[in-house]
């Protein structure tokens, strides 16, 4: 029986789900390498055989694969322009990504998206978004990406919507990873949050979070640390994660103003794991900005949490 594998790429990590008859029957994780375009693609490998084999199937039945990328794609060429938080694709040089893959898995089709709308369309299809026709997702992790559903339609733009952690919250602001100032990402993400968590530590401000990633072994502050360091009081964990949340309710305020959206689903390593107090408190940030305060979008978590981005990946690939 065929089976069609997802793949979601993040700045940590890679989750790889394989999917027969619409349904995840494995599913497999492995760390993002930070050493450039090549090893990524040998990583996607083990996380396509990993995924196979926690279906209980190999190479032999893998119909297709769908691919879920950070930054701005080329769908129809399969190549990633750019993506400031994934490491070795930060060249202006579109990497060809979906073609060499496919050439590794033997010609195997591969189909490539970008990861935050790719995470909506499963959530759309399959999670938390079903029953809307028009729905934001908005994935907080290493950076802040977002997928949009239209009138029951993805909508992409010419390839780069849905880039709402590019959007301006504070002029002249807080240096993003693309190199832009002030950006929601600059606030929200959790790699320019540890970067701002690095500043305040070497000017004399006391934190737990570095102590406890040298503990768990960790090379980058992860979603865990940051609450961990949160319930412990930790003073910077707590003004930082309360500025990503004056930021999204701005960013997500001024999305429903212009769109007026029926839903907006949260996830992301950082949202999945901060939770619905999380996503309540960007409610309550959101009301008082709201051009239509009485009706305002309905703030979900995701269906199928870091699994998303891969279930999406699947449904493109004809999962």
């Amino acid at each position: 029986m065929s089976v069609v594998v997802g793949l979601d790429v993040g700045g940590t990590k890679i989750q790889a789900v394989a999917v027969r008859e619409g349904m995840v029957a494995g599913s497999f994780r492995t760390p993002t390498p930070p050493t450039g375009a090549r090893d990524v693609r040998l990583a996607l490998v083990v996380a396509v055989d990993g995924a196979l084999a926690e279906a209980g199937a190999d190479r032999g039945a893998l119909d297709a694969v769908g691919l879920a990328m950070p930054g701005a794609v080329d769908r129809q060429a399969g190549s990633l322009r750019s993506a400031p938080n994934l490491p070795g694709f930060q060249s202006p040089t579109p990497v060809p990504i979906g073609p060499s893959l496919s050439q590794t898995l033997g010609g195997v089709p591969v189909s490539l998206g970008n990861d935050a709308s790719l995470a909506m369309l499963g959530e759309y299809r399959r999670g938390a978004g079903r029953g809307f026709r028009n729905v934001l997702g908005v994935w907080i992790g290493t950076g802040v990406g977002g997928g949009l559903i239209l009138d029951g339609e993805p909508f992409e733009g010419r390839g780069a919507a849905g880039e709402i952690g590019h959007m301006t919250v504070e002029p002249a602001g807080r240096l993003c990873g693309c190199g832009g100032r002030g950006h929601l990402e600059s606030y929200a993400g959790r790699g320019r949050m540890e970067v701002r968590a690095r500043e305040l530590a070497k000017k004399g401000r006391r934190t737990s979070l570095f102590k406890l990633r040298q503990k768990k072994g960790k090379d980058r502050v992860t979603s865990g640390i940051w609450l961990e360091a949160m319930r412990r009081g930790d003073r910077i964990a707590t003004m930082l994660i309360d500025e990503a949340v004056w930021a999204l309710g701005l960013a997500l305020s001024s999305v429903q103003n212009l769109l007026d959206l029926e839903a907006m689903v949260i996830g992301g390593g950082l949202g999945d794991r901060l939770g619905q107090p999380f996503i309540d408190r960007i409610a309550a940030e959101m009301a008082p900005l709201l051009f239509v305060p009485d009706r305002p979008p309905t703030l979900l978590p995701t269906g199928f949490m870091d699994l998303s981005g891969a279930v999406g990946a699947a449904v493109l690939a004809g999962g």
